[in-house]
């Protein structure tokens, strides 16, 4: 029998919840709003969340309790998801969509605890973005995957509702949400928007591209060489000769340079940024990024730029 648990975030939970987690919820008098809006009624979100490192994460509705779409990307790590009774294992890079008004559970591996970013959602045109992606659906890092191009947009999409819900705020963040699930459903047409025939990458520039696309991620050099299909040794060799670093160096500074973003850009506390691009361990990320940037992250935030 299903029991009622309710995927909403207090203090309490956040307090001894996930390191890093970030989750919204829109209060229900917005939501009767957005429902009424001539725009926002067509597509809106109710509530916004990133887990990271979920240990022990576990969702369990009944269909009288699955009142909106849930949308769950897992960027690192496994988990698994039942619909009705039909249980699905879920892996990095993978997504899937919970319909509304079906029965449905959802959770980490306890073997490879999951990573991931979700949406709770609803409008006349929610059952149009959600057909199909009643099983999981790869968004693997490929040449013009895009994956962070969509991962930029939700956390756009959160700092928007995270900054209040004026009129304005909730018509970007639909307006936005638009494109965000418009990036998976036309996979394709998104991916080939940016590149052209004659768009060619040498080695170094795919190597680049990929660490990009993972910066939440623990990438290890085997990981990348493998990508771009050389050994370890020869890859490193070549990468250093064009970029004058090793590549888990240059890997280091282009976390660096996302942290820095993330610090300038957004009010996400330090832990969390340092979940973001994966470390783990805040005290680890400010030692690192110190060494740097001269400075520790909360100098560098407090400084005055441009």
């Amino acid at each position: 029998m299903y029991l009622q648990l309710i995927f909403k975030i207090s203090m309490t939970k956040i307090k001894s919840g996930f390191l890093g987690e970030r989750a919204i919820v829109l209060p229900s008098s917005i939501v009767n709003e957005l429902k009424k809006d001539l725009f926002t009624h067509l597509l809106y979100i109710t509530d916004i969340g990133f887990y990271p490192n979920a240990s022990n994460h576990y969702r369990l509705r009944k269909a009288s309790e699955a009142n909106q779409y849930v949308f769950i990307y897992c960027f690192d790590g496994e988990g698994w998801f039942d619909i009705n009774g039909l249980k699905q294992k879920v892996g990095s890079n993978q997504f899937f969509i919970l319909p509304k008004g079906k029965a449905h559970a959802y959770g980490t591996s306890p073997h490879k605890t999951w990573t991931i970013y979700w949406i709770h959602f609803d409008g006349e045109q929610a059952d149009f973005f959600a057909d199909g992606f009643e099983k999981p659906f790869e968004i693997s890092p490929e040449k013009d995957s895009r994956i962070e191009d969509r991962l930029r947009m939700f956390e756009e999409i959160f700092s928007t509702l995270r900054n209040g819900y004026s009129k304005t705020n909730l018509h970007y963040t639909s307006t936005l949400f638009f494109h965000f699930l418009g990036s998976v459903k036309f996979l394709n047409s998104f991916r080939s928007a940016t590149a052209t025939e004659t768009q060619t990458r040498d080695t170094t520039e795919e190597a680049i591209h990929f660490m990009r696309e993972n910066i939440s991620k623990r990438l290890t050099l085997n990981e990348i060489a493998t990508f771009v299909g050389l050994s370890p040794s020869h890859f490193t060799t070549v990468f250093k000769e064009k970029t004058g670093y090793t590549p888990l160096n240059y890997l280091i500074q282009l976390k660096t340079q996302e942290a820095c973003h993330l610090l300038d850009f957004t009010n996400y506390k330090v832990n969390q940024i340092s979940q973001m691009i994966g470390y783990d361990d805040p005290l680890y990320f400010s030692r690192l990024f110190t060494k740097i940037m001269g400075v520790n992250p909360r100098t560098y935030r407090a400084k005055k730029k441009g």
